[in-house]
């Protein structure tokens, strides 16, 4: 198995021989290129258009952009509703998190994500292996929020997402990436990795590993 993280809150997951896409951006709302990307499976978290660039992402013969259950060679699916805001969606709307699973992972993509979960929503996650949380906060939660959420979730691997970087339109709507780190106890020079490859062997650990990836845009 094998993520790239794209940019933003958009990630390339690679599971057998099917790619999936979540939430490609909008180049011209966010400031950067979006890299040209084929896909399997496009999955969108939310309605907002910094992440429903559709025409993106080439290939693909499966959309899912709500919650509900899915299912793909022997790859299953399932999109929990969520919110983009702390009341219940009355300030930016619904949210979409999506639990990809086969027989070896479980990842969890939180999409924006702007509240903590609630012990319903964890009992149907169940165990995670991977997690990919946003933590700039704002529009979405913010970095205390977000160790919260790993707190209760406790995956193996988190890979942090949606925050300000130098090329983005965002200065001062989101927070850095130095913040989460700090408040996740990690070395903030931590150097950030192509992609996450991991085998099922490398799952085999009580601690929760922080990895930074490099955006590909």
């Amino acid at each position: 198995m094998k993520i790239t993280y794209i940019g933003h809150s958009s990630f390339k997951i690679e599971i057998d021989s099917k790619v999936f896409v979540v939430d490609p951006y909008d180049p011209k709302v966010l400031g950067y290129d979006f890299p040209e990307t084929k896909a399997d499976i496009l999955l969108l978290s939310h309605g907002d258009p910094e992440t429903t660039y559709i025409k993106g992402v080439k290939g693909y013969s499966m959309l899912i952009d709500g919650p509900g259950e899915y299912e793909t060679a022997g790859i299953f699916i399932y999109g929990l509703p969520a919110y983009h805001d702390t009341k219940e969606g009355v300030e930016r709307g619904k949210n979409t998190v999506y639990l990809i699973e086969d027989s070896g992972f479980n990842i969890l993509h939180l999409g924006s994500l702007g509240h903590e979960l609630p012990q319903t929503t964890l009992e149907k996650i169940g165990d995670v292996d991977v997690l990919m949380i946003p933590v700039g906060g704002n529009y979405v939660i913010d970095a205390e929020t977000a160790s919260k959420v790993i707190s209760s979730i406790e995956p193996k691997f988190v890979i942090p997402m949606h925050y300000y970087t130098e090329d983005s339109n965002y200065e001062e709507q989101l927070a850095k990436l130095e913040e989460f780190l700090g408040e996740m106890g990690v070395d903030k020079d931590i150097k950030p990795k192509d992609a996450l490859e991991i085998k099922r062997v490398s799952l085999i650990s009580d601690d929760t590993k922080v990895v930074v990836l490099k955006p590909q845009h």
